[in-house]
C-alpha cells in the first residue's frame, strides 16, 4: 500500500475537517462551487464530475475485461462473490438502516434524516469496491488474475443492476422518491464515461509502449492521481456539508454502526460460502473483501447528483469511506490468520 492508502483514514479525517473550515470561512466560495452543474435540474455537479473522473479513470484502467475469458476454469469463487454482491448485500444493507435509523436510533433522528442515511447506506452497498479491491487481494496473497476477472465481471453488471437496485430500494426502505433520470445520468456520467474511457486509454497505451511499461511504470505513477482527486472531492463535499456537519458530529457515529455491521456480516458470509464450497484461499480472501468493500466513489457521486452535496445521503456515503480501510484491514488480517482453514486437508475434511 502507498501512503495514501496505508493512512486513507487520516487522509479522509483531516480533508473533513479543511472541508468544514472552508464552508465556514468562504460560504460564498462553496455556493459557486456548489451551484455548478451540467445542465439546469441535472444535480450534477461540474467541479466534482471532474473529480470522479479523475479518480475512476484510472482504476478502470486496472481492469482488463480480456480476463472474463478465463471465468469457466473456476467459476465458483465468482458464484459467490455475484450471490453476495447482488442478492445479499443491497439488501440486508436496506435492511440494517431501516432497523438502525428508523428503530434504534429514532429518538436521536428525524424522519428526514433517517431517510437520507437508509438512502446513503444503501447506494453504497449496490456499488461493489472495484479499486482497493487489488490491495485488499495483494494483502491476502490472493490469485491477482482470479480477482481480475472478479472485479471485471462486476463492473460490468454495476452497469445494468446500479441503477434499479438504487431506485427500487431506496423508494421501498425510506420515504424518499428517486428520480430515475438522475440515476441514469450517473450511471452514464460515472460508470460508463470513466469505464469506456478507462478501456480505451488502456488499450491504445499497451498497444503504443506495451504491457509491461503500462503495469510497472504507468499505473504506479497514476495511482496518486486517484487518491489526490478523492480527497479534493472530500474537501468539497465537506465544505458544501459545513454547516449541517458541525451541528450533527454524533450523527457521524451512528451512521457508522450499520455500515460496520454490513462489512462484518457480508465478508464473514462470502468468507464461510467459499470454505463450505471448497474454493481455495487466494480466491476465497480477495472474494470477501470483495463482498464486504465499496466503490465509494461512485456511490458519493450518485448520493450527490440525487440529493445534492449537503445532503445526509452524502454524509452517509462519506462515512463509509471514513470507516472502509481500518475495517478492511481487519479483514484482511482475520483472512491471513485461518488461511489454514483452506489448506487441502481442511477442505477434503468436509
Amino acid at each position: 500500500m502507498n501512503i495514501f492508502e496505508r493512512y486513507l483514514t487520516v487522509w479522509v479525517a483531516l480533508c473533513m475537517a479543511v472541508g468544514i473550515l472552508l464552508g465556514k470561512t468562504l460560504p460564498g466560495v462553496m455556493n459557486t462551487l456548489r451551484a455548478m452543474e451540467f445542465g439546469e435540474g441535472s444535480q450534477i455537479n461540474v467541479p466534482i464530475a471532474v473529480l470522479i473522473w479523475l479518480m475512476i479513470i484510472p482504476m478502470m484502467m486496472k481492469v482488463d475485461f480480456g480476463s472474463i475469458r478465463r471465468v469457466g476454469q473456476r467459476p465458483r469463487g465468482l458464484l459467490i462473490t455475484i450471490f453476495v454482491n447482488w442478492i445479499v448485500k443491497p439488501f440486508s444493507m436496506a435492511l440494517l438502516a431501516w432497523i438502525f435509523f428508523r428503530h434504534v436510533f429514532s429518538s436521536f433522528l428525524t424522519a428526514d434524516e433517517a431517510s437520507q442515511y437508509i438512502a446513503g447506506c444503501i447506494i453504497l452497498a449496490a456499488a461493489p469496491c472495484t479499486a482497493m479491491v487489488f490491495v485488499w487481494s495483494y494483502l491476502t496473497k490472493g490469485d491477482p488474475a482470479y480477482t481480475l476477472v472478479q472485479v471485471s465481471v462486476n463492473d460490468l453488471i454495476m452497469l445494468v443492476l446500479f441503477a434499479p437496485i438504487v431506485r427500487y430500494l431506496v423508494s421501498g426502505a425510506s420515504s424518499l422518491e428517486v428520480p430515475f433520470h438522475v440515476l441514469l445520468y450517473s450511471v452514464a456520467i460515472f460508470i460508463v464515461v470513466p469505464l469506456v474511457a478507462g478501456v480505451a486509454l488502456r488499450s491504445w497505451l499497451v498497444a503504443r509502449r506495451g504491457a509491461g511499461w503500462f503495469e510497472n511504470e504507468f499505473l504506479p505513477r497514476l495511482g496518486p492521481v486517484s487518491m489526490l482527486a478523492l480527497l479534493v472531492t472530500l474537501v468539497m463535499i465537506f465544505g458544501f456539508q459545513a454547516d449541517n456537519i458541525t451541528s450533527k458530529v454524533s450523527h457521524v457515529l451512528l451512521i457508522a454502526v450499520p455500515i460496520t455491521i454490513q462489512v462484518y456480516f457480508n465478508s464473514s458470509l462470502t468468507y464461510g460460502l467459499m470454505r463450505f464450497f471448497r474454493v481455495e484461499h487466494a480466491i476465497a480472501a480477495p472474494g470477501a473483501l470483495i463482498g464486504a468493500s465499496n466503490f465509494f466513489e461512485l456511490a458519493v457521486a450518485t448520493a450527490i447528483a440525487l440529493f445534492g452535496p449537503e445532503s445526509g445521503a452524502a454524509l452517509a456515503t462519506v462515512v463509509g469511506v471514513l470507516i472502509e480501510v481500518p475495517v478492511m484491514l481487519s479483514v484482511c488480517s482475520f483472512c491471513n490468520r485461518t488461511r489454514h482453514w483452506f489448506t487441502p486437508h481442511s477442505l477434503s475434511s468436509q
